[in-house]
């Protein structure tokens, strides 16, 4: 498999490409402009890349957070939505696909409508168009089976040429009728708004290529630097070739020209009546070869997660070619659909189904973006980050231009959705049918609606259990000294704002009774009363006669959102600390044998400044707490208030450790896609003369939040806070403790 070649950002740019510039571009857009006019059309134009650069923009994001494996849409779909939600939008995926190489092909046909025009003229003779697509499609199959995918892009090259060639000379020709007839006064005015939509469902074909290059995701060297550059780039050349195309055509020709001849641009063109044939033949060609290369990997991937109905059917399909990893089998069963729809002669009749399940595909991809943007999973780190209201509405425009295009052909492909998933949801009962994103989703939704009904003094409680996929702090914090300093409840803020979840307790001691109750009230009015508009943690009031009581009652309930706590957080006063530190050590072993991460905040009278970051101090000796404390550092930076802040590692260590350390550092920031540049990894060799509470207070004096492991040896000795004192100099410094290995991934 080592041997077997990769492609690169090229491949999936001249794929995209060479389907966006398809047969609708040579057979349609003058058709657009003569109907509607210059204005009208650049508005299709405009719906349609409303559909597809959302589209483009969701596909890139989705490809950087995880490798995309072959398939590509089908792949991100499945993964996101589960397996079974992903077979049924994949298999319909996949048979737009195969479909498409048939609309090719027979688009492909009208390159030599001179010579059945000649042999009507002259003969009277009408020539079949199955003479041309048949014995086209069996060539391009046998490319497809012969070459794989390396050879079929070398094709896609070349035919990409001739495209550019003629679309060059038809950019320099001149108008038809010569000059001096104002071409574009006819043209450019909006006309016959009433059938805009009629029109754009004859050029809607035109924007269903965007994420034909995604399909080559197995076979990419770097799929997660090829898809983002090669799909946008590609979307954004496409829609800079549609407006010239169009502007050209509005110059050049009458609007009843325009419509009567769909081959208007031969007659425009220098050297037209053979370049235009000539690139309409090439870019149908390129176009069914591009949408034969993704299919074939569609329903091999389909194969791999055993979604079809027989077993053997699954691993005959899943087969490759060995010497240059070509899903063979599939590629074969592709091939065979694509001849019989090609036999037909014509695929009008299913042109607006295919657009159907293109659009549904755009709208899934972008709806996958939106609920990973409103889910905000730690674990959700793409290094190219589209908007979440781009993705949002680039959902509810492709449901939109469905309805649109055909109301009848919208319910016929939700009624096949629908009744393809009930077929797959029953004979893999055995799948989860949905997966994580769903979850994440409805933590946010729940998070939000506790917090509401808590700034309306309301009460709720939430069933909705913890995900075990996906590691994220749920904390929860005991405080009598709340209104003395808000230094825990501002750390519990940035812990769960975005990606964690926080309770904030404030302790009232004594025992419950009708005054204590009455005094709880009270404080809490006054809490919430002060509470700053962006607070997200939910803060109650407890009663309870110690501290030791309070937690030991608290950590046995479920957090916010339902799910169960999974963290504690200490605070004491850094210039006072044996005021505090004696229980947080009684309690610290109560925490600990719990299974509990805890975090101990040293909290400073010094302002924060956030600007300068968070240092994050790690042992080699303490990886489990390094972990954690790298992922809240993360999580915390995801707060507006450290927006423009970084995080800063530092490790002391020997001269010999040095190089080994900085490998590790380097490829567990990298590999779990961590905000954190290699210059912001600093490696300290240990000078026995100089303490490490003197490094750290030197390195560290202006950081925003100072970040220190402990173990739970700390502790050992009654009455020994020595390892929490000798900050006084810095800011807050919180000192973590991790129970366990968090993985960062």
């Amino acid at each position: 498999m080592s041997d077997v070649k990769k492609f690169g950002t090229s491949a999936v740019y001249f794929t995209a490409l060479s389907t966006i510039v398809g047969a609708i571009v040579f057979l349609r857009f003058g058709y657009a402009v003569g109907s509607v006019g210059l204005w009208g059309t650049f508005i299709l134009i405009a719906i349609g890349h409303l559909v597809t650069i959302p589209t483009a923009l969701a596909i890139s994001e989705l490809a950087t957070n995880k490798r995309v494996e072959g398939g590509g849409e089908y792949f991100i779909i499945s993964r996101s939505f589960g397996l079974n939600i992903g077979a049924t939008l994949g298999m319909l995926l996949y048979l737009s696909q195969t479909i498409s190489v048939a609309f090719y092909i027979v688009a492909f046909t009208e390159a030599f409508d001179f010579l059945f025009n000649y042999l009507y003229v002259n003969f009277d003779f009408v020539l079949p168009k199955q003479v041309i697509s048949i014995p086209a499609m069996i060539l391009l199959s046998v490319l497809v089976l012969k070459k794989g995918a390396n050879m079929g892009l070398k094709v896609l090259y070349i035919a990409g040429t001739l495209v550019l060639i003629a679309l060059l000379m038809f950019f320099f020709g001149k108008p038809v009728n010569g000059a001096g007839i104002d071409y574009f006064s006819a043209n450019v005015s909006l006309k016959n708004s009433g059938n805009m939509f009629l029109v754009l469902a004859i050029i809607f074909p035109a924007f269903t290529g965007i994420t034909a290059g995604v399909g080559l995701s197995g076979d990419l060297k770097n799929p997660g630097k090829s898809i983002p550059i090669g799909t946008v780039a590609a979307t954004f050349t496409g829609l800079i070739l549609y407006l010239l195309i169009c502007l050209k055509f509005a110059n050049s020709a009458l609007p009843k020209d325009l419509v009567e001849n769909q081959l208007i641009m031969a007659n425009i063109a220098i050297g037209g009546k053979i370049l235009i044939p000539l690139g309409l033949a090439a870019c149908t060609f390129t176009s069914a070869l591009s949408s034969i290369m993704v299919g074939p990997r569609t329903l091999q991937a389909l194969a791999l997660d055993n979604s079809l109905p027989i077993k053997s059917t699954n691993k005959w399909l899943r087969q490759t070619r060995k010497e240059d990893n070509e899903p063979i089998n599939a590629s074969l069963v592709t091939c065979v659909i694509a001849l019989v729809f090609v036999a037909f002669g014509s695929v009008d009749s299913v042109a607006q189904i295919i657009s159907m399940f293109f659009l549904v595909t755009y709208g899934s991809l972008c709806l996958i973006s939106f609920l990973h943007h409103f889910g905000s999973s730690p674990a959700y780190r793409p290094t190219f980050k589209s908007k979440w209201y781009i993705s949002l509405a680039g959902f509810v425009i492709s449901v939109w231009a469905m309805f649109q295009i055909s109301v009848l052909y919208t319910l016929i492909a939700y009624i096949a959705i629908i009744g393809l998933y009930i077929y797959i949801e029953r004979y893999h009962s055995d799948r989860k049918g949905f997966s994580a994103i769903f979850a994440n989703t409805l933590f946010q939704m729940n998070r939000g609606l506790q917090i509401y009904l808590q700034n309306k003094r309301k009460r709720s409680s939430s069933d909705q259990a913890a995900s075990e996929d996906e590691w994220r702090p749920s904390a929860i914090c005991i405080s009598r000294n709340t209104f003395k300093r808000d230094s825990a409840l501002k750390l519990l803020n940035w812990i769960s704002y975005k990606y964690g979840f926080g309770t904030y307790l404030h302790l009232i001691d004594g025992y419950y009774s009708k005054k204590t109750t009455e005094q709880a009230k009270i404080e809490l009015d006054r809490l919430l009363s002060n509470l700053d508009t962006s607070n997200q943690v939910y803060i109650d009031t407890l009663i309870s006669p110690s501290t030791t009581s309070a937690i030991a009652q608290s950590i046995q309930t479920p957090g916010i959102a339902g799910m169960e706590n999974n963290m504690v957080i200490f605070e004491y006063m850094k210039s006072e600390p044996e005021n505090d530190l004696n229980d947080i050590m009684t309690n610290f072993r109560m925490v600990n044998a719990g299974g509990f991460d805890v975090c101990i905040l040293g909290t400073s009278r010094k302002p924060i400044l956030y600007k300068n970051g968070i240092h994050i101090w790690v042992s080699r000796f303490d990886t489990e707490s390094t972990n954690l404390m790298i992922l809240l550092g993360f999580i915390i930076m995801g707060h507006p208030s450290w927006k423009k802040a970084n995080i800063k590692i530092f490790n002391i260590c020997y001269a010999h450790e040095i190089d080994e350390i900085k490998q590790n550092m380097y490829e567990l920031i990298n590999s779990g896609r961590m905000p954190i540049t290699e210059t912001n990894i600093e490696i300290i060799e240990r000078d026995e003369h100089v303490s490490v509470k003197e490094i750290i207070n030197k390195r560290s004096i202006d950081a925003g939040l100072t970040m220190i492991g402990f173990n739970e040896n700390t502790f050992k000795v009654e009455g020994d806070f020595s390892f929490f004192e000798g900050f006084e100099n810095i800011g807050n410094v919180l000192f973590v403790h991790s129970n366990g290995e968090k993985t960062i991934n």
